[in-house]
């Protein structure tokens, strides 16, 4: 099994903080997650998270005119320009200091920001033939306090900022006859945002207490006219000779030339008693369109400069923290922060063409469907949510739970029945036709269920308790508690149901492991004894091999038939460990109690996915018991414990800064043994980086895990990865087109498979007449089926010859099925994956053709 596993999605968070965009052709949103970034296609319906990573959380985001390049800045000021076109990171900047706002000037060759009181304008990247792509314009003083917002005109000459002062500025960013700088007021609170009127200077400002005041220029913006500099130097040498009365006369002819600007109209965009604050806002200069959001969740649609109400919408009981319009006007994009929400609200029909929502709290669990198509997540919320792991949306989620979720699972073959467990003493199954709950199974005395388990057939469902130390098993059919299992010890950790024997495993802190033979009888069949408390326990495959994880970091194997152990890993070096800020020991240290608390093989069995309490995903060949690659699945400073060496510069004479309350006293907060979630009821806490989860997709061509970030997918990148099979000196390209010229159709493909070149096997199988695929399919040996049915699983996915490569299928299918039910897991991995692009075809096409009229 190949290891070349990238960052594909990042599922389960939508929106975090920061600034909304949309695309140049406003069918697209960009929205920050995090440290990254995601795009979401919504004409498409498809969501992507880039594989860019910014060292903190981003705190704004500006796109180009053109769409080409972004500007990503965290929250420290650190800086990064990026290619959309290639995903990649072209330059690295560092401000020193939180930027609050951020912006492309409307021809794409100026760059603003806002920084503290100053306001920095940049040359953009291909503006100037320049080694350093930012290049430094100008600075522009004049803020006594931050400065917060900032728009540009529509011939990117002039742009306004708005602070904290009250006050809005109103620059040019080279000078100007009638216009250098020009401070307005008129407003009681921080200056939220300002915008120019589209080719003219005319600006509206809002103030966070929901003034809006309108300001109109004497001045056109066409009339405007740089500064003559020697013009200049001249006037004021022939000024020095002038007498003071004609000094006098001169400036005052001079301040007419000078742009002027008059308040015209203020207006309120609070209702009558409503006195929450103003948080965010966007105008729309060619439909003159202004959207506003507030504390309390609800939004305003006016129609300026004559302030008629469009709209007046509640969306959320959380505070709305950015808003955008798309480029036509039609689409308006709001996120908040509070809940993780991001909605796209179309204002003329009044409805949405976009709405998700990721879960409030961490994720604890998730389970692939058989065919790998479906993902389905459990979170400290109680919310259970399905997503389209191709699509990477969410469509259904399921709010019956009323404390958190501690295991999750898809029954039965189908796919089509989620069974989930939680604190609340519940076990309930979904359904995913009629979307409900048509089952809900508890014990006879209240219980905490941990741990969640299904058989094969989807026929028996049982749950571990926390306290009581029993298992407890239902019928799926009728409800009814079949059995109550005991004999541990302590609580039950997690459990396990052979996929091909009915023998149900169980690990618990009591330092056993226990295998139930549920049909026969109710006594344990076996007792497996390990040296430290068992954490997580997962079955092979083919059911032959059980792996237990242990408090001591080790993952051991067991063969199930004989109960004795074959193998064992030592992984606690290998989990690795950041160290917090309130430590007081070393990361080295702190990586001794670090163990695995959740286990996963491979789809074919040879290999075993392990985490834990930590940023690292491990991934072991179980036959050799060694490390084949370890992920790192963030590397967010914003995170506690990302960091494995502590940074000199927040220790003081008092200790560690972050220790320190910030009342002004020397008393320390340290948190209370045991509290793993940080405390929050302090200021200030920060989550700690851990993975809960992780799953191998049936299909084996990729895995995801839950993490502080949310539910980070990694695929398989053929794209990038040599891999020949039975490779001679001989067997070249050319070799093989030469063998395809002479229609020796089955040579020629085998010959391409040995290679294993994606591009020249598509050459090769697209050139195979469509009446000589069966006699191939039929001559081809059992080794390169395999090849073929993996690479017939990818074409259909992207390839418009869907009957060609639908008859491939089926000839292959036809012909070889015997041989298909008696080989390995390996191959049945290969069938779920075609499966599942079989089934993404069907779902397209039954889509477009519901479309058709008759």
């Amino acid at each position: 099994m190949r290891f070349s596993f990238k960052f594909s999605n990042l599922l389960g968070a939508v929106y975090r903080h920061g600034n909304l965009n949309f695309s140049s052709d406003g069918n697209c949103i960009i929205s920050p997650v995090g440290n990254r970034i995601t795009k979401f296609d919504l004409k498409n319906n498809k969501s992507e998270t880039f594989p860019i990573e910014a060292r903190m959380n981003i705190s704004c985001v500006a796109l180009s005119p053109d769409g080409s390049t972004c500007i990503i800045v965290d929250q420290e000021g650190a800086t990064m320009l990026c290619s959309l076109i290639s995903k990649t990171v072209l330059h690295h900047l560092h401000f020193h200091r939180p930027v609050t706002a951020v912006k492309y000037s409307p021809d794409g060759k100026k760059i603003a920001l806002t920084k503290e009181t100053l306001v920095q304008v940049y040359h953009a990247p291909g503006s100037t033939r320049e080694f350093n792509p930012l290049l430094l314009h100008r600075t522009y003083y004049g803020a006594y306090d931050d400065t917060t917002c900032i728009d540009w005109s529509s011939d990117s000459r002039v742009f306004a900022v708005g602070s904290k002062d009250m006050h809005t500025r109103v620059f040019a960013t080279s000078d100007m006859e009638q216009l250098v700088i020009y401070t307005l007021g008129g407003h009681k609170d921080c200056v939220v945002s300002v915008f120019f009127e589209e080719n003219s200077l005319d600006l509206y400002s809002i103030s966070r207490k929901g003034e809006l005041v309108i300001w109109e220029c004497d001045t056109d913006l066409k009339d405007l006219r740089p500064l003559d500099s020697s013009a200049s130097n001249h006037s004021n040498k022939a000024e020095r000779s002038l007498s003071a009365e004609q000094r006098t006369k001169e400036n005052e002819s001079v301040d007419r030339n000078k742009a002027l600007y008059k308040k015209i109209a203020r207006h309120y965009l609070n209702k009558e008693g409503d006195f929450t604050q103003l948080t965010c806002a966007d105008f729309h200069k060619k439909n003159h369109m202004l959207v506003t959001g507030f504390e309390s969740g609800t939004f305003h649609l006016h129609e300026l400069p004559d302030f008629n109400l469009i709209h007046s919408l509640s969306i959320s009981n959380q505070c709305i923290a950015a808003v955008s319009f798309n480029h036509p006007g039609d689409w308006i994009g709001f996120g908040c922060s509070g809940l993780g929400q991001l909605l796209v609200w179309e204002w003329q029909s009044e409805c949405y063409v976009l709405k998700q929502q990721g879960h409030h709290n961490n994720m604890n669990c998730l389970d692939f469907s058989p065919d790998g198509q479906l993902i389905v997540t459990g979170g400290q919320d109680g919310k259970v949510k399905v997503w389209n792991s191709s699509s990477g949306l969410c469509f259904v989620t399921f709010s019956e739970h009323t404390a958190s979720i501690s295991g999750i699972t898809f029954s039965g073959k189908a796919g089509k029945v989620v069974v989930s467990s939680s604190l609340d003493g519940t076990v309930r199954a979904f359904d995913l036709h009629r979307y409900r709950n048509f089952r809900t199974f508890t014990s006879p005395h209240p219980a905490q269920f941990v741990c969640l388990a299904v058989d094969s057939n989807g026929q028996l469902v049982s749950a571990g308790a926390q306290d009581s130390f029993e298992i407890f098993v239902w019928s799926m059919q009728t409800g009814r508690l079949l059995e109550v299992l005991a004999g541990h010890e302590g609580p039950v950790s997690s459990l396990s149901f052979s996929s091909v024997a009915d023998i149900l495993a169980s690990a618990s802190w009591d330092k056993t492991v226990k295998l139930w033979n549920i049909y026969e009888h109710k006594g344990a069949r076996e007792t497996l004894q390990v040296l430290t408390d068992g954490l997580a326990i997962a079955f092979s495959p083919d059911g032959q091999q059980l792996a237990v994880a242990t408090l001591d970091g080790q993952i051991t194997f067991w063969n199930v038939q004989t109960a004795t152990q074959t193998g064992s890993i030592e992984g606690k070096t290998d989990l690795g460990g950041g160290r917090r800020e309130g430590d007081m020991v070393t990361a080295k240290t702190s990586a001794a109690a670090k163990s695995f608390n959740t286990l996963c093989y491979s789809a074919d069995g040879t290999c075993i996915l392990a985490a834990g309490k930590s940023k690292h995903v491990c991934i072991y060949n179980i036959q050799e018991q060694m490390l084949v690659k370890r992920f790192e699945v963030s590397c967010n400073l914003s995170l506690d414990a990302v960091e494995e060496m502590l940074n000199r510069r927040k220790m003081t004479e008092f200790g560690n800064i972050s220790l320190i309350e910030e009342d002004g006293d020397s008393s320390q907060a340290i948190s209370l043994p045991g509290v793993t979630k940080g405390d929050m009821s302090s200021r200030f806490f920060k989550p700690e980086v851990n993975v809960s989860g992780v799953q191998f997709s049936p299909t084996g061509r990729q895995f995801a895990a839950t993490s502080t970030e949310g539910l980070l997918l990694y695929s398989l990148d053929n794209a990038l990865t040599f891999d020949p099979f039975d490779l001679t000196l001989e067997i070249t390209p050319s070799m093989v087109r030469d063998t395809l010229h002479r229609k020796e159709w089955s040579n020629a493909l085998m010959l391409s498979f040995r290679i294993n070149e994606a591009k020249l096997i598509q050459e090769v199988v697209e050139s195979i007449p469509f009446e000589q695929v069966e006699s191939v399919c039929r001559s081809l040996p059992m080794t390169y089926i395999e090849k073929m049915l993996s690479f017939l699983a990818t074409q259909l996915e992207s390839s418009a010859h869907l009957e060609f490569y639908l008859t491939w299928s089926e000839c292959l299918l036809t012909l070889h099925c015997p041989s298909f039910q008696t080989q390995s897991s390996s191959t049945q991995a290969l069938l779920r994956s075609l499966q599942k692009s079989l089934t993404r075809k069907f779902q397209d096409l039954g889509k477009i053709s519901s479309l058709i009229p008759y």
